[in-house]
């Protein structure tokens, strides 16, 4: 089974890491060259090697600690989104209340609101997660509604001239058609969760891959900084595929 989806993704990503491995190797290229200085841009082979040196530290300590504040902050948006989108849905005037708030949470800036979750939750793991829940929240509410409200028009009038309750629609036919557009918001909301999280501990932390990548930029370990950065995306990646499986085994249950 291993070799079957190593087989898969080679054959459907086989030109995507034939073009990384290009980058890579002519990233390697242009340090060895000295085109570009070292501790402006670490080469490839240097970020390997700062990862091994502080791996036990990153996957044991901060790699951890970023995790739950994305966990816990994905999830608290996840609840809450799909119940105010429900919401929203089935309520005009909670609709014309909630929508232009939701709006207005994207326009503040994470930078500066950031401080005030410290001034109010300390430097503890909240002040984080409330970051994250500001980033994620939005994609989750608006692709709830918006599914929610553009799926299965014409089935909802058939079952309203055959006498179906709107608890009996919303659940066999609005569900269903909602998937599609809910799941593309949460694969965008489980990305920014970990930019949300990272962002809370470059501003105030004590354990965390941005607050790694902020010390060790401090330090002007540039080496360590992309060691970090590239865990992080990787744990993104992984998360965005976590997202995907559950997608595609939930689509392929529905059309059953």
């Amino acid at each position: 089974m291993g070799k079957g989806i190593v087989k898969k993704l080679t054959g459907e990503y086989g030109l995507f890491f034939l073009v990384t491995l290009l980058l890579f190797s002519l990233w390697e290229w242009v340090i060895i060259q000295g085109w570009i200085a070292s501790f402006i841009l670490p080469s490839p082979s240097a970020i390997w090697i700062s990862f091994m040196e502080n791996h036990q530290l990153l996957l044991q300590v901060h790699l951890p600690a970023t995790l739950i504040e994305v966990l816990i902050g994905f999830g608290i948006s996840l609840f809450g989104g799909l119940l105010i989108g429900v919401g929203m849905h089935f309520s005009r005037s909670l609709e014309k209340v909630l929508y232009p708030f939701l709006v207005i949470s994207q326009t503040i800036p994470l930078i500066a609101i950031s401080p005030i979750f410290i001034m109010w939750f300390g430097y503890t793991i909240w002040s984080k997660v409330a970051v994250t829940i500001l980033i994620t929240f939005f994609p989750i509410v608006v692709s709830t509604y918006d599914g929610l409200k553009a799926g299965g028009n014409e089935y909802r009038e058939l079952l309203l001239t055959m006498g179906a309750s709107r608890w009996t629609i919303f659940k066999m036919v609005q569900v269903p058609m909602a998937l599609p557009s809910l799941f593309s918001g949460l694969k965008m909301a489980v990305v920014y969760s970990v930019v949300g999280a990272t962002i809370g501990e470059w501003l105030g932390a004590s354990e965390g891959l941005g607050y790694f990548s902020r010390r060790m930029s401090g330090n002007l370990q540039a080496d360590a900084v992309f060691a970090a950065i590239f865990l992080l995306s990787l744990l993104g990646i992984i998360l965005f595929i976590c997202i995907s499986l559950i997608e595609k085994q939930l689509l392929k249950n529905n059309t059953r």
